[in-house]
Formats: C-alpha cells, sequence, structure tokens
C-alpha cells in the first residue's frame, strides 16, 4: 500500500511539473524545435527583450493588476467592515450570497455580459471605443471584489469585539477605532486579499478577452496571440521568466512568515486614559 501510495503521488506531481520542466528546458533550446535539444542558448530572452509589444503588454498587466488590486481592497475592506457589523442577519446572508454569485459565474458569462454592459452604456451616451484600460479596470476590480471579501470577513469574525468596545471608553471616535485596532486586527486578510487579487487580475485572460481593446493588451492576451497559430520560443522564455518570478515570491512570503512565527512576543502593554484617542 505504500509503494502504491508513493507512486500515485509521483504521478500526480509528474503530471503537474513535467509540462513547467518542459517548458524551462526548450527556452534554452539553441535550435528552435521540440524534436530534439543541440544546445544552450539566451537567444529566446534576448529576442524576448527585443520586442517592444511584449515589454509593453507586461507594462499594461502591472498597471491594470496594481490599480484593480488596490480598489477592490478597499472596496472589499469597507464591504466586509459594513457586513460584519450589520445586526440584521437577513442582510447578511443575503449579501454573503450575492457575493459569492460571481466567483461561481463561469468567466465566459461574466465577460460576455460585461462587454454587453459597456458597449451598451457607449452607445447609450454616444462613445466610440468604449472599450479598453478603464472596462478591464472595472471587470478585475469586480470580479477580484468577492475573494478580497472572503479573506478579511472572517478577520471581523475572529476579532474581539471587546477591544472596540474599549477603545471607544478610552476617547477614539468610531475612525480611529477602525483605523488604530479594527485595521491592524484584519491586516493579514487584508494583504491575502490584496495579494490574490493581483495574481487574479494577473492571470485573467477569458475576461479581458472580452472587454479588452486593441490598443490595450495585457500578457496573457499578448501570449494567446502569439501561440495561436505557431509557437515562438520567446514565449517559452518568457513563462520561465514568469515562474522563475513567481517561485522566488513564494519564498520570500514563506521566508517571511517563518521568521514572524520565530520573532518573541512582546508582553501587552497598559494603556491609559485618553491615549488612544491622540
Amino acid at each position: 500500500m505504500k509503494f502504491l501510495s508513493k507512486a500515485y503521488i509521483f504521478i500526480i506531481f509528474a503530471l503537474l511539473y513535467a509540462p513547467i520542466l518542459v517548458v524551462i528546458l526548450f527556452s534554452f533550446n539553441a535550435s528552435g524545435n521540440l524534436s530534439n535539444f543541440s544546445g544552450f542558448t539566451l537567444y529566446w530572452y534576448k529576442d524576448l527583450f527585443r520586442s517592444g509589444e511584449a515589454i509593453e503588454a507586461l507594462k499594461n498587466s502591472l498597471i491594470l493588476a496594481v490599480c484593480s488590486s488596490a480598489l477592490a481592497t478597499v472596496i472589499g475592506t469597507l464591504a466586509s467592515f459594513s457586513i460584519a457589523h450589520s445586526k440584521n442577519k437577513y442582510y447578511q446572508s443575503i449579501m454573503k450570497s450575492v457575493t459569492n454569485i460571481p466567483m461561481m459565474n463561469p468567466d465566459i458569462v461574466t465577460g460576455v455580459s460585461m462587454m454587453l454592459l459597456f458597449v451598451g452604456v457607449g452607445l447609450m451616451f454616444k462613445l466610440d471605443n468604449v472599450l479598453g484600460f478603464w472596462t478591464m479596470l472595472i471587470a478585475h476590480t469586480t470580479f477580484n471584489l468577492p475573494y478580497v471579501i472572503l479573506s478579511i470577513l472572517p478577520k471581523f469574525k475572529q476579532m474581539d469585539k471587546h477591544l472596540i468596545e474599549a477603545a471607544l471608553d478610552l476617547g477614539c471616535t468610531p475612525t480611529q477605532t477602525f483605523f488604530k485596532i479594527e485595521v491592524p486586527a484584519i491586516m493579514p486578510g487584508i494583504i491575502s486579499g490584496l495579494m490574490m487579487s493581483f495574481t487574479l487580475s494577473l492571470d485573467d485572460f477569458v475576461i479581458s478577452h472580452f472587454v479588452s481593446s486593441p490598443d490595450f493588451k495585457t500578457l496573457p492576451l499578448y501570449i494567446y496571440n502569439q501561440t495561436a497559430h505557431e509557437v515562438k520560443f520567446s514565449m517559452y522564455a518568457l513563462c520561465t521568466l514568469i515562474i522563475i518570478t513567481i517561485l522566488v515570491l513564494l519564498i520570500a512570503v514563506n521566508l517571511a512568515g517563518a521568521k514572524k512565527d520565530k520573532a518573541p512576543r512582546r508582553k501587552p502593554r497598559r494603556i491609559a486614559k485618553g491615549e488612544l484617542a491622540k
């Protein structure tokens, strides 16, 4: 049984990581074909960086991912605050159900729906070329919101409500209580939602395909256009760089988490009345 379980795990990992290893290996292939590996070269990486279109697509993806994730995190934090502090249980359950709909909805349905909405609004106001950066920003922020709320809302539930009452008794206004007590308590959820939104926005293809314009192309759209007919080996190089970047980020996050767990905890300090309100 142990042998079968190990063999099963090996097969699963092989299916997951073999394609990635093939992409990395052949990004250094001098022959430029998949039939044989003739030698090591960095030509395809140089060819990639000589392409201004690829660099422009990467810049567009980063700008869109940063803007949409930041906007979704701000809106999602406020929405989570509203849901968590509502005393109406029916309102809470309805909002949670509505929040989960975009995650369960197929991407192609969301993409087509948003495209029809944007085109309809453009026709209503007689606007030309309505699709572009702003429509993609709205679309990415919309599908990122449920993931942000899903990350932050449990942190509000886990927070000790007596801390809020204590801060108000010590002279804090509700706004000061939110920024000085609640935001630090839910910060892990905010960071998690921000990172998830950033990666989802950077990775999205289906929804972006329907709400984009020829003037604003993201990296997934550029890769699709380059591989639609014949795969260029510069795309292997691009995928390898993305894999390495993600790997470095994962290692950095894990090291930071391990260092935080090892850090000694400071003893809580007594807070004088009126100190929080300063």
